[in-house]
Formats: structure tokens, C-alpha cells, sequence
């Protein structure tokens, strides 16, 4: 994107129209974390709309944040402001920014790779330091383990309240973002191979980075036997033959599948059953899975 367009973009200025922050986070709901979040933003401005993504990613698990972020954010409206908060390095010499996506939305985080798969799928057009002389909650300077309170929901807030523009969160930073391993599909003499992007923690599914168009590009339909390797830093984890269906039903209760996910990229799963709980798949840099007609 162009400066000028940059510019006219936060000329128009979506998210103090919208006024609205949601909010993700490794906290989890046993604690006051998420609420003392939440209090901060609503002290900021008691007419913010505050919604919750999710606080149920798995503690420290930076990879899941960066998922959930693409999963999410284009199904809110432009202007929305989301607070990611999976901070393992909370406190040390790791970047806190805000970022303007070229869809007119903003992301308060950590930059340690939560900002992974926007930075790849949707694209970053500017990229703040959050100055935390300005930015940061009233005598919370001794504070140095809970920016998700002290700096991110009370920046996200005063972002998404008109309080501050986005040039006023601090320095401008270039555009390079801390970026996790990630690796495209690619297709090879009938054998396509992709990433682990995520499970369906409800239900044990794992879910790729293939897509549907790629999957049927590379020759695949339903009713096809399918040989399904997968692998963890080169080491093979799970080895079969399954089919391709449209539904879960099509196997019997405890067998395994692959399908077509609500995102419609390829994903596998055990009918009734959790895949990842009997084979001990996860997520993340370094899974791989690769799919081959028998």
C-alpha cells in the first residue's frame, strides 16, 4: 500500500467509529485477569464495545494466538481494535506495538509472532512502538508483568475511543514483524504437503493450511483413499490410508476422515472422537502433513 494511502486510511479513521476492542489472551478465566483487562478499557471509556476472542489458548503459545488472530479478525468489522495478549517474554527487551492491517484494523500486542499469519495473509501497513511514557495505565511504571492490563488494553482502549490516533501510540517501526516458521502447501508428483495449522480444540480435528481449490487442483474428490502421512521435525508421527468425505457420518463412530473445515482448508478427524487426543498430533512449527492417492 502506498503512503498516501496509508495516510487516508487513518485519515478516515474506522475504530472511533466503531469503538470497539476484543480482546485474546493465554489467561484463561480462573483469575480477575480478563476482567482487571476489561475494567481498564471500560475506565478509558465506559461507551466501548468490549468483546473476548478467546483466553483459552494454551499458555505461552504464541502460535495459536497468530492463528486465531487470521481465524478472526476479517469477520469484524474494519476499525476494530483487538488486544492479543500471549506474552511469554512479558517485561524483557521484546517489541510492544500496535499495527494498522491493510483492512482498516488494528492489533495491540507483543511483537513475538502473534502477529505471524496477518502479517502474511492480510498484510501490515504501519507499524508503532507503543511509547509507554503516554501509553501505559496511571502508577503502573513498577509494574512489570502484566502489560496486557497496564499498556495493551489500556492503548487498545484509548485507540479505539478517539482518545489518541494511531500516530500518537508512538514511533513509527518498519513494517518486519517477528515471524514463526511458516511454510506454503506445495504440490509434488502427486503428493501435496502442508502445515498443521491448528486443531479444532473442541473436537481433537486438526486443521491444515491446505485449501479446499488446492486440495481438488492436485487431483483429490470425495470418495478418494488417501494416503496421510505426518510428521514433527522429520520424524514420523502417524501413518495411513483414509477417505475423503463430506461428512462425518460417511465413517463409522471412532474411524478417521479427512474433510473440508468451516474455513475450507483440509482437515482430518475422528468421527465422535478426538484425532489428536488418540495420536498425540499438535500444532504449530515443525508439523507437517502430506496426502497421496493410494
Amino acid at each position: 500500500m502506498k503512503r498516501e494511502e496509508v495516510e487516508a486510511l487513518k485519515e478516515k479513521a474506522p475504530w472511533k467509529d466503531r469503538k470497539t476492542v476484543v480482546f485474546l489472551s493465554d489467561f484463561g478465566y480462573s483469575d480477575g485477569a480478563v476482567s482487571a483487562m476489561h475494567g481498564v478499557a471500560d475506565q478509558v471509556d465506559r461507551t466501548l464495545k468490549l468483546e473476548d476472542l478467546t483466553h483459552e489458548i494454551p499458555q505461552f503459545n504464541i502460535w495459536e494466538a497468530s492463528y486465531r488472530l487470521i481465524q478472526t479478525v476479517e469477520y469484524w468489522a474494519p476499525g476494530t481494535v483487538f488486544v492479543c495478549v500471549v506474552d511469554p517474554g512479558v517485561g524483557s527487551d521484546r517489541e510492544s506495538v500496535a499495527v494498522l492491517l491493510s483492512t482498516g484494523h488494528i492489533i495491540v500486542t507483543p511483537d513475538n509472532g502473534t502477529l505471524s499469519h496477518v502479517s502474511k495473509g492480510i498484510g501490515i501497513v504501519e507499524r508503532r512502538r507503543i511509547s509507554e511514557t503516554t501509553n501505559r495505565l496511571k502508577d503502573s511504571q513498577k509494574s512489570y508483568t502484566f502489560y496486557g492490563r497496564d499498556v495493551y488494553a489500556y492503548t487498545g482502549a484509548r485507540l479505539a475511543s478517539g482518545i489518541i490516533s494511531f500516530d500518537e501510540v508512538g514511533p513509527l517501526l518498519d513494517n518486519q514483524v517477528v515471524m514463526l516458521e511458516m511454510n506454503d502447501p506445495t504440490v509434488e508428483n502427486g503428493k501435496i504437503t502442508g502445515s498443521i495449522d491448528i486443531l479444532d480444540t473442541r473436537y481433537g480435528s486438526i486443521w491444515t493450511n491446505i485449501s479446499d481449490t488446492l486440495f481438488s487442483d492436485a487431483g483429490f474428490k470425495y470418495g478418494d483413499r488417501i494416503r496421510v502421512d505426518i510428521e514433527y521435525r522429520d520424524r514420523t508421527v502417524y501413518g495411513a490410508v483414509l477417505p475423503f468425505c463430506k461428512n462425518f457420518t460417511q465413517v463409522e463412530k471412532g474411524e478417521s476422515l479427512i474433510y473440508v473445515n468451516s474455513l475450507l482448508d483440509v482437515a482430518i478427524a475422528v468421527n465422535q472422537g478426538s484425532f489428536t487426543d488418540l495420536y498425540g498430533v499438535k500444532t504449530g512449527e515443525g508439523w507437517r502433513i502430506s496426502f497421496k492417492r493410494c
